[in-house]
């Protein structure tokens, strides 16, 4: 008697749903949270691999890099988006501009910078076209008399010849834009003594500690510490890439600083506990982050514009030349703003809701800080201090405009507000290059610099 073909096989509707909720359970499983913490440890000890191998620091690309290298032995961090790497999107970002890295490649010839990218992928776009978009534009924007220096290096594993002719042909309008910023060459240029170039190492690396020698450039070492795995969830054995992307989905508040103050311990419970004990651990965090904040940080090349989050704000001195405004994530009324001749606190409300706000609120703001420099009777420079929840949004807004409309070309405060004739969006650009190489950690949502950039360019003339 022959077997029946696949097509006379009937299966029950009960027979179906269980198989079905099998299969859910199998990808539930393999995406624990146990199994996510144990497959960033496991990728951040290739990390530090790659870092005895090159003997060169660590740098994390944020978010995901961070969940890969131990805060003792981390040195810095970075912001390259693999947006700014897609594919028929490529672009230099003005707004991460990452010029704090020349420091450190200048210091110890070059740098490692780790990330990861989820199952499927060899790389993320950030390591095989944003940052060599970024060395190329920076090669071309510090050394122009050198056209040996200018070359574009992608992995050619990753990135076809197609796709790197066509990257080539955007570059010399990236650095256009670069020098539409009219950031500080000669500070910039004195970091760094070579050309700066993209290496690429994987987990499938040989790394020879002898290849760390660098005579003719600045390596810039692009790491992506997560095997690459094909297939379906269950096909990693438990192993799961690039666990640290995309954290939001399961992370239950985690964060990386907190993993790894607690690592045996998280790795050490079952799967079930770990949920109340993140939440426990991320609680302790908080509160003792709360008595230990950061600080208020200058915007360079000024010396009296100061943005850090509202606790920053607290307690500063508020003499007669100084004034400080702190955006509040509560909604309150425009007539309760003004607390003081000297502060001013505006309830605009958070995330996306306080971006809208901020263009109606900005002529308000910007109407107090300049009432507040004629009230100034002293030649003692002023002090302007902005501040909202997290330090990188809202106030990073406000302190644009007020950048825009209240300082020179050389960082110096004018009597009065400046000329709007000659602000347009590469004026803008310009002026938040200032904070994006100040506070290259800093974020403002594209809301906030919308609010901004009408605000500005929406006023008489």
């Amino acid at each position: 008697m022959p077997f029946p073909t696949s097509s006379e096989l009937i299966f029950s509707e009960q027979a179906n749903h269980n198989f079905s909720r099998t299969l859910g359970d199998l990808k539930r499983s393999a995406l624990s949270i146990q199994n996510r913490l144990r497959s960033i440890e496991h990728d951040a000890a290739f990390a530090q691999r790659v870092a005895d191998a090159y003997n060169r620091p660590l740098i994390a690309n944020e978010r995901c890099g961070s969940w890969y290298i131990d805060p003792k032995i981390k040195g810095g961090s970075a912001y390259f988006k693999s947006t700014d790497g897609h594919t028929g999107v490529w672009k230099f970002s003005s707004r991460r501009l990452n010029m704090h890295l020349l420091e450190t490649i200048g210091q110890h010839d070059g740098c490692i910078i780790i990330d990861s990218t989820r199952r499927g992928k060899r790389m993320p776009d950030a390591l095989s076209k944003t940052i060599p978009i970024w060395c190329s534009v920076l090669n071309r924007y510090l050394f122009p008399a050198e056209p040996s220096y200018h070359e574009l290096y992608t992995p050619p594993q990753v990135v076809s010849k197609s796709e790197h002719a066509q990257i080539s042909a955007l570059l010399p309008s990236f650095v256009l834009a670069l020098q539409s910023l009219k950031l500080p060459l000669e500070n910039l240029r004195n970091h760094i003594s070579k050309p700066l170039r993209p290496i690429w190492v994987t987990p499938e690396s040989d790394l020879t500690p002898s290849s760390a020698i660098f005579g003719d450039f600045h390596p810039f070492i692009c790491c992506t510490v997560s095997r690459r795995v094909v297939g379906g969830e269950v096909s990693g054995g438990g192993y799961i890439q690039g666990a640290g992307d995309d954290t939001e989905n399961w992370v239950h508040g985690l964060t990386p600083p907190v993993f790894w103050a607690n690592k045996e311990h998280l790795l050490s419970t079952s799967e079930s506990d770990l949920p109340e004990l993140i939440e426990e651990l991320v609680s302790q965090s908080l509160c003792m982050s709360a008595t230990t904040a950061p600080g208020l940080r200058l915007v360079l090349p000024t010396s009296a514009l100061f943005v850090g989050t509202i606790s920053d704000s607290l307690g500063m001195d508020t003499a007669p030349n100084a004034c400080s405004i702190t955006l509040q994530p509560k909604v309150t009324d425009q007539s309760t703003w003004q607390t003081s001749p000297t502060r001013m606190e505006a309830g605009l409300g958070s995330s996306k809701l306080g971006s809208r706000s901020l263009r109606l609120a900005l002529p308000v703001l910007m109407t107090f800080v300049a009432d507040s420099m004629k009230r100034s009777k002293t030649a003692s420079p002023k002090r302007i201090v902005i501040a909202c929840e997290s330090g990188k949004d809202l106030a990073i807004g406000a302190a644009l405009a007020i950048l825009c409309l209240f300082f020179d070309g050389q960082g110096s405060l004018v009597e009065g507000q400046e000329g709007t004739a000659s602000i347009d969006k590469a004026f803008i650009r310009s002026r938040l290059g200032w904070i994006s190489t100040s506070m290259p950690d800093t974020n403002p949502s594209r809301a906030t610099l919308q609010s901004v950039n009408s605000f500005l360019m929406g006023r008489p003339r």
